[in-house]
């Protein structure tokens, strides 16, 4: 069926309400139409994310009712007994409203449903899920995204979000649900009369609260000095702004001083256009703050509350927003020296992070005696990792984390924390305080010891069509048609994870990359430094991840520039070929 079928088929469907067919007739530009429509939402490892509005091609009632139906079906289909989902929601357009949509197919599917009483934070799903022993889980939530956004994350039954497997066994039976008269839907009333609709709060949140607060290392120093710690906060119009503030509260973090422009949950995120902890300008109402509180620490959530940014002041009294490498570095450091010196680092524990993450906590895992294991790019597999583990009994999960602001310390989680980041950030910082040093010095330590690493991410926006046409053409050329130097540098291993394929283009060998298959290609210079080229699986863009470790940091910026120049001529030539 062609775009244009598709929306006449809309226009003409009884499902349909005269809004949404009012919003369909009112597009003018064909470009347009043909995005809608030229295809379906894409169900990936992660779910949907779309921008809002009707079509088959974007996040709304009906694409979620789809969704839903086929997940519904999946779950029939492979438990028997009794099944419950559990559904969690954030600050986002229509998320309640889509939230509400899912439960309500789930239900008629005959499938028990808890659902949350309010917005809560996507790491609060990741546990329900384990709690409730539900065999599935869904997060209504874009994350990060710009708020044109919205997305629908399922979670398996261990509480991490689906991996390639089961998400593809799930799009099987979506693919199925063909027409709108398949989606089932159910009173809200009588879901609940039947005991198929549960609505849940704050006796999960007291529990996963606890287990945060149980994850706290040095407890003494923690108990002692907190309330000596000055704290901007900001959960950037998100989920965040409760359980982080009880947490550090329960734990005595008295001064701890909230962005009130940003405070309340808010769709439309009127303070941050682009409402990402990675991006400095979310944090320009809490600089502006920060002259007169003088704050030890400034952090941010996003609006799910499972990334979050940290802001320091460096040598020179300026404040900067530091990268989720150098964050997941210090925190890794932390984790690793206080259980030594307090005794308790495990001889199997393990770090764990993605394929584009920095080489710098491998070096810091190797100092401490800990095991560190690659995943690749997404939260996930590291999950995933953490449930190998339990299951084998060969390792022991200390921490993990990826380059995008994400990460994870306990095993009662299993995905991205920023509730728990938020706690132990907190408590890093005040260790620090203690021997009369910030986190940015912490940070010079580490990169006097290790090496001065530096990294980077380049996101080239291609929208439509056109734009993941451009996409996969570059990946073949730079798979099939690469040269083998850079600039004057060779490059030493090609990493195929499409076809799993490890190749020393230096010592003319191969090996097996054991790790799931992935449209993802990886190039390691002789000098070390390296470069990872991927589609990105919620956003048109294409990423490209940037390495380089040099003597000082002046000498890591200048690498970088002539790394960079180097690696974007080659994209160039990938994406015009």
């Amino acid at each position: 069926m062609s775009y244009r079928e598709k929306y006449d088929s809309w226009l003409s469907s009884e499902f349909l309400d005269e809004s949404s067919k009012l919003e369909l007739k009112n597009l003018q530009d064909e470009k347009e139409i043909e995005d809608r429509f030229y295809k379906d939402l894409e169900f990936g490892t992660g779910g949907l994310r779309g921008i809002i509005g009707m079509g088959t091609n974007r996040m709304n009632i009906h694409t979620v009712g789809k969704t839903t139906e086929g997940l519904s079906q999946y779950l029939l289909n492979k438990y028997e007994g009794d099944i419950s989902v559990s559904i969690a929601y954030d600050s986002r357009i229509m998320s309640k409203e889509f939230a509400m949509a899912a439960a309500a197919n789930l239900c008629a599917n005959g499938i028990k449903v808890y659902l949350f009483e309010s917005l809560r934070a996507t790491p609060i799903l990741s546990y329900t899920v384990r709690h409730f022993k539900s065999k599935a889980g869904i997060v209504i939530t874009a994350s990060h995204n710009p708020k044109e956004y919205n997305g629908y994350k399922v979670y398996g039954e261990d509480g991490g979000q689906v991996t390639d497997k089961s998400a593809k066994e799930i799009f099987s039976f979506i693919e199925e649900v063909n027409d709108f008269n398949k989606i089932k839907t159910m009173n809200v009333e009588d879901a609940k009369k039947n005991g198929l609709l549960n609505i849940i709060g704050e006796e999960v949140d007291k529990e996963y609260i606890s287990r945060v607060k149980n994850l706290t290392i040095r407890k003494e120093l923690v108990d002692k000095y907190a309330d000596e710690l000055k704290i901007i906060y900001t959960p950037i119009h998100g989920a965040g702004n409760i359980p982080v503030r009880r947490v550090l509260k329960e734990l005595g973090y008295k001064n701890v001083t909230v962005v009130k422009e940003q405070e309340q949950p808010d769709g439309y995120f009127p303070t941050a256009a682009y409402p990402n902890p990675e991006d400095p300008k979310v944090f320009n109402i809490a600089l502006e703050m920060a002259n007169k509180i003088q704050p030890d620490i400034i952090f941010g959530t996003d609006p799910d509350c499972d990334r979050i940014g940290i802001v320091v002041k460096d040598n020179n009294g300026e404040y900067k927003v530091l990268t989720g490498n150098q964050t997941g570095a210090l925190l890794t450091h932390y984790i690793l020296s206080s259980l030594r010196e307090l005794n308790k680092l495990p001889e199997n524990g393990t770090v764990i992070k993605t394929i584009v993450t920095t080489e710098m906590a491998s070096d810091i895992a190797k100092d401490y005696g800990a095991n560190l294991v690659d995943v690749l790019t997404g939260f996930k597999y590291i999950g995933e990792k953490i449930g190998e583990f339990e299951k084998k009994g060969d390792k022991k999960y200390l921490f993990g984390f990826e380059e995008s602001y994400g990460y994870l310390a306990g095993d009662f989680v299993r995905d991205k924390d920023a509730v728990i980041a938020s706690m132990l950030i907190c408590e890093m910082t005040l260790y620090y305080k203690n021997k009369g040093i910030n986190l940015y010095e912490a940070l010079m330590n580490l990169y006097k010891k290790y090496g001065f690493y530096k990294e980077k991410l380049v996101s080239l926006v291609l929208k439509g069509k056109e734009g993941q046409e451009k996409i996969e053409k570059a990946l073949q050329y730079l798979r099939h048609s690469m040269r083998y130097t850079l600039g004057e540098v060779k490059i030493a291993k090609k990493m195929d994870y499409k076809i799993s394929i490890e190749k020393d283009l230096i010592n003319i060998s191969e090996k097996v990359i054991e790790l799931p298959k992935s449209n993802v290609l990886k190039f390691i210079m002789e000098d070390n430094s390296w470069f990872v080229v991927r589609p990105s699986g919620t956003e048109p863009k294409m990423k490209i991840y940037l390495s380089v470790t040099g003597n000082s940091i002046e000498d890591s910026e200048e690498k970088m520039k002539l790394f960079e120049n180097n690696v974007m001529k080659i994209i160039d030539e990938a994406c015009n070929c």
